[in-house]
């Protein structure tokens, strides 16, 4: 069954690899399976078509014969429960990944996207300025639990795995901000990543969407 997946058509961070859809392509990449691109505006990502889709009008959605997916963290689960690749083999293991999957979604992205808030979305308030550190502050301790956790291994548990796809694709939206810098082991974490072909692949292809005239 032909796997088809959404994208913006022209993404907002204008093909840098931040738009969610880059983490799908990857987990795709890492497992081996071809997929489809259907791209979609940002007007039509609010319509019925894509809503049925995805109701919260976000991308990107997955689709593989009758199952249609939304979440990334759902979509990427999904890609390694099925396919090897993204998940050890032993049960303690596997356990674990998941459990890193989770973390960077829900504990270490949320201070990340509130800098982004932060600095792009409320900085004209006149209570940015004495908000912004406060939340510099929190990432920072937040990463700070995260670097002494990595140390010096080469991924967060053992192997590569789809715990480290998800949380490496979120320490990326830190980049612009130079605060990942700050932190050199995560940033040469974040590098290794980057390295992977896998990666390689899923962040061409978005780039091509995103540079064609």
């Amino acid at each position: 069954m032909t796997i088809t997946i959404t994208a913006f058509d022209r993404s907002p961070d204008g093909g840098k690899g931040l738009a969610r859809d880059t983490r799908v392509r990857w987990a795709l990449e890492e497992v081996g399976q071809p997929y489809d691109v259907r791209l979609v505006s940002l007007r039509a990502m609010k319509e019925p078509a894509h809503l049925a889709l995805h109701p919260f009008g976000q991308i990107p959605t997955y689709e593989e014969g009758g199952l249609v997916l939304f979440e990334t963290g759902a979509i990427v689960l999904h890609l390694a429960q099925h396919h090897a690749g993204l998940l050890p083999a032993e049960a303690g293991a596997r356990a674990r990944a998941v459990s890193w999957m989770f973390a960077a979604l829900n504990t270490v992205e949320p201070p990340i996207l509130d800098l982004v808030t932060a600095r792009i979305h409320e900085a004209d308030q006149p209570w940015a300025a004495a908000r912004l550190p406060l939340v510099l502050e929190r990432l920072r301790a937040r990463l700070g639990q995260l670097d002494a956790r990595l140390g010096d291994a080469q991924w967060l548990d053992g192997g590569f795995s789809a715990g480290d796809l998800m949380m490496v694709s979120v320490l990326l939206r830190l980049r612009p901000s130079g605060v990942l810098a700050e932190f050199p082991r995560l940033a040469a974490y974040v590098a290794r990543g980057e390295a992977r072909p896998a990666y390689q692949r899923a962040f061409a292809a978005q780039l091509e969407v995103n540079t064609r005239p």
